[in-house]
């Protein structure tokens, strides 16, 4: 089924390949006549403009897609933000003579609760230097009004909604599905917590999965709380009865209720002239995040070559070579032993976003932490998440820091089969055979049936590698193996909870990550650069990566075009990563 949905995506990929050569093309004689790295003039009384409507990574380019108003199937036309260069033009503009004020357009934010704490945090750092922080939208989600609510004055359109009723976890689950086609998981696993297996084994969640996500949801929207209840002096307890009694939902209710103003745009817009002193009839400056990182930088550049490395890890680990949204192992560790051998490096901060994979490239990658903190200070930073796999890789830095919203811990490890065989016969009409020289030879060769003893060899070296993979834990956050099981098990810990447990050592963001570094490795500010690698790719080299990886092709073309192709794609992942998985629930979806 993978294979035919892939090849006639193929098929369909192969027919647009010369088009897009051809954009290629044009895209980069566009790129070879203006550079896009000439400096941005910065008028006086200008305004940053943060659109935070897109998705978030955490390192982007600063060019702008030049194709965004022209939608297409093939290649993405939603450029990425990067969280790194929010948080640079914040400490930029927070010193920055000609910038007043910055203008928050968040509606639909696509970025996790750590992200948007980062940001909040570096908002909130931004106001104390006496300058405004306007927000205005025509809706609000629940992260965006979380994010918004840090800002001097919140408006909303009076027609429009804000959606402000607590935080849930949904899971997708596939048991009914594979029943129908005849297709039969077979998982092996340690840990009573480890529910990334629970979508294809079962129609609904586990008590110990129930257990474990409310825990961490509700203690995520404690922190959400907290924060807008400091912002907008509104008391949890009311906080609560507005979510239990949806009252937010009316506009003018939420005005009364004292979360937000109601204005419209061109009443908004009199309000920043107000704001920057210039009269109705002027027009105001609004600089986008790409045009101010352009600008000339208020900050004077350090002198000399000692430098504080951010080192990106994003997305799934896959193993070996990775591609957009995931970590190869083979890629990291190229990237981290040129940081570990380059003298100009004194610390190096480990940046994770993962839910975890590939528990071979887990392990590969830790080892090669533990042999680079040898020669200088690590320093792992977690985003919205560091679980299984992600906090294989922090556990084996000097020091971890996370924020109170981060998703970590899910120490345990999983392998899963799909036998197939009564699926290709009944639904397909489809049968297999084989010889063999041994008893064992055809064992893991195609999706079939296992028998009793291979599953056993599968389930010790799952077993085996649990060990493997709490024994590490144990001595690297020096605290007894019994003591270390007791919290691991696959069960998920938010930041917070990781902090009171012993799973992480420090509160906060990257600012406080790169401080840790610094002190470590008794670098004075001012004595400092950050630099942040691997570096961030151009529009034309991801456009240029795209053409020439029809994988990726497709997989944009169906999710845009199919509504099923997610699962499908989700499956055919599933079956490709390589040996046994370290990873957390990744069918997650937190809102």
């Amino acid at each position: 089924m993978w294979q035919f949905v892939k090849y006639t995506l193929a098929t369909i990929v192969g027919m647009f390949l010369f088009l897009l050569v051809s954009i290629i093309l044009l895209v980069g004689i566009g790129s070879a006549m203006s550079s896009s790295d000439s400096e941005y003039e910065l008028k006086e009384n200008s305004i940053l403009k943060l659109d935070l409507n897109r998705p978030m990574a955490e390192n982007a380019s600063n060019e702008d897609n030049p194709f965004s108003a022209f939608p297409n199937p093939f290649f993405s036309s939603t450029e990425k933000i990067g969280l790194i260069q929010i948080i640079s033009a914040l400490e930029r503009a927070r010193v920055d003579d000609k910038i007043k004020g910055v203008y928050l357009d968040v509606s639909f934010p696509i970025a996790g609760y750590a992200q948007l704490s980062e940001i909040r945090d570096a908002l909130e750092k931004f106001k104390k230097s006496g300058k405004f922080v306007y927000a205005y939208s025509n809706s609000y989600s629940e992260k965006a009004y979380y994010l918004a609510s840090v800002s001097n004055q919140l408006y909303l359109n009076p027609g429009g909604l804000l959606d402000f009723n607590g935080i849930s976890v949904q899971y997708m689950f596939y048991k009914k599905a594979f029943d129908k086609l005849e297709i039969e998981p077979m998982v092996f696993r340690v840990g009573t917590y480890k529910s990334a297996v629970e979508p294809f084994i079962r129609e609904d969640m586990s008590p110990e999965n129930k257990e474990q996500s409310l825990s961490f949801i509700r203690s995520i929207n404690q922190v959400v709380f907290n924060k807008i209840s400091q912002s907008k002096g509104i008391s949890i307890p009311r906080l609560d009865r507005i979510a239990d009694s949806l009252q937010a939902m009316n506009p003018n209710k939420a005005e009364k209720l004292g979360m937000l103003k109601l204005s419209y745009w061109d009443q908004f817009e009199s309000l920043l002239k107000k704001a920057v002193k210039i009269g109705e009839k002027d027009k105001l400056t609004m600089v986008k995040l790409s045009d101010y990182l352009h600008a000339k930088n208020p900050i004077p550049e350090v002198e000399g070559s000692k430098k504080i490395a951010i080192l990106v890890a994003e997305g799934e680990i896959v193993g070996m070579r990775g591609g957009e949204g995931s970590i190869g192992s083979d890629d990291f560790v190229k990237e981290l032993r040129k940081l570990r051998d380059n003298s100009s490096v004194k610390a190096i901060v480990l940046r994770i976003d993962s839910p975890g994979g590939s528990s071979l490239a887990s392990d590969i990658m830790w080892r090669e932490i533990l042999l680079a903190k040898k020669v200088k200070p690590v320093i792992a930073s977690m985003s919205n998440y560091a679980a299984s796999g992600g906090y294989y890789m922090a556990m084996g830095a000097d020091v971890i820091v996370a924020q109170p919203t981060t998703i970590t811990g899910s120490i345990g490890i999983f392998a899963q089969w799909l036998n197939l065989d009564n699926f290709f016969k009944n639904k397909l009409g489809i049968t297999q055979d084989h010889v063999s020289t041994h008893e064992h030879s055809h064992f893991l060769n195609s999706a079939g049936q296992l028998t009793d003893f291979e599953k056993s060899i599968i389930q010790n070296m799952v077993n085996e590698g649990y060990e493997s993979f709490t024994s590490k834990a144990a001595a690297g956050r020096k605290m007894s193996l019994g003591k270390l099981k007791s919290i691991a098990g696959g069960r998920v810990w938010t930041g917070e909870q990781a902090k009171k447990i012993g799973l992480v050592d420090e509160l906060g963001g990257l600012d406080k990550a790169i401080a840790l570094a610094a002190q470590k490795s008794k670098l004075k500010d001012g004595e400092y650069k950050v630099a942040v690698y691997p570096k961030a790719k151009s529009f034309f080299d991801t456009l240029l990566e795209s053409a020439t990886s029809s994988e990726a092709m497709e997989m944009r073309w169906a999710k845009s075009n199919l509504p099923w192709a997610k699962s499908v794609f989700e499956l055919d992942r599933l079956k490709k990563r390589e040996g046994f998985l370290a990873m957390m629930p990744y069918m997650m979806e937190l809102e």
